[in-house]
């Protein structure tokens, strides 16, 4: 079958290798579809991986499928032809926050799949049949492959992390990218006023024609101030933050008395300077937000059948795999490029 696997940084090649064994105990063999790119992705292509991974390996951390194959002990929950959204994590299943559902926090996980281990970007792929969530009926493959970091991940920092409430004012940070616009569409549907930043005129068209109530163009203007004034000085109830250190200052300003702070990502760099004065007089609320739980992918599918859908920039075949990757690293993207097999 055909792999595209990681042989050294930047060194990606479509492989023929064998298919995987007959699924084992507890086991679902699945016939990948459609995998969606991230930025997890280019970490892994640049060698940011940093430990416990072999090369070479198969890329690819976000996907969807279609079941081919049953192991014993799989049960009959997912049967033959079911498409199915593969969890990521390689969880060990028994430790105390997953038998509570907190699959994230998992104390044994093995390993994220696409980066530290065997990823999706193959033919047919084997994976316990409990990390598999049914995708309902009337949703399309390539927004399935959304799923498992992009909108699951916003829908745990939305609504579990931030506790975002119908008609709240949200600040969404890079409202082109993909988690960027899954964030402006969650919002929107509960009736927020999302205030979005975009970099370059032509970004931020694109996101007021997505739903943004306000946009600014943070190559011209200082968004914090803008958003002040929008909100009378008073500041937005929510931060949606992915940047880092080139945002975070400003997204503490932004914030109104008792606002909140959810953050899943630092694509400027690791480290930023914080105001402990403002943060505790103001009593401000910061939250780190990391991936997803199992139950986050069947509540985002949810939404997509009701109509709360990706935005897919590119759809690429799997040979164009590395010029997603990129045009991601390069932010020539406005929400999701998709890879079909």
């Amino acid at each position: 079958m055909r792999a595209l696997r990681l042989h050294a940084d930047r060194d990606l090649r479509l492989d023929e290798v064998p298919p995987p064994p007959p699924p084992g105990e507890g086991e679902v063999q699945i016939a990948i579809r459609a995998v969606a790119l991230n930025h997890i992705d280019v970490w892994g292509w640049r060698g940011m991986a940093f430990a416990r991974r072999t090369l070479p390996l198969t890329v690819g951390a976000e996907a969807m499928g279609e079941v081919v194959a049953l192991g014993p002990g799989a049960g009959e929950a997912l049967p033959l032809g079911q498409r199915v959204v593969p969890y990521g994590g390689m969880t060990c299943g028994r430790c105390r926050p997953c038998r509570e559902g907190r699959d994230n926090l998992c104390e044994e996980i093995a390993g994220i799949r696409g980066f530290h281990l065997g990823g999706f970007a193959a033919e047919r792929v084997n994976i316990p049949a409990r990390l598999l969530i049914p995708v309902p009926e009337g949703v399309p493959d390539e927004a399935a492959a959304c799923t498992g970091i992009t909108f699951a991940t916003v829908q745990h920092m939305l609504f579990d992390n931030a506790r975002l409430e119908p008609g709240e004012t949200i600040l969404v940070h890079a409202a082109g990218s993909g988690i960027g616009t899954a964030a402006v569409r969650m919002a929107k549907a509960i009736g927020c006023t999302v205030i979005g930043t975009a970099g370059g005129p032509a970004k931020a068209e694109r996101a007021r024609a997505l739903g943004c109530d306000h946009v600014v163009d943070y190559v011209a203007e200082r968004f914090e101030g803008v958003v002040r004034r929008l909100t009378g000085k008073r500041g937005v109830d929510v931060v949606f933050e992915h940047v880092g250190p080139a945002t975070w200052a400003g997204s503490l300003l932004s914030l109104r008395m008792g606002g909140r702070l959810v953050t899943c990502g630092s694509t400027s760099g690791v480290s930023a300077e914080t105001n402990l004065m403002m943060l505790f007089q103001r009593q401000l609320r910061l939250t780190g937000s990391f991936g997803s739980a199992i139950r986050n992918s069947a509540e985002a599918l949810a939404k997509m059948a009701a109509g709360i859908l990706p935005v897919v920039d590119t759809v690429l075949p799997l040979e164009r795999f590395g010029e997603g990757l990129a045009r991601l690293e390069a932010r020539e993207v406005f929400g999701k490029i998709v890879v079909r097999l």
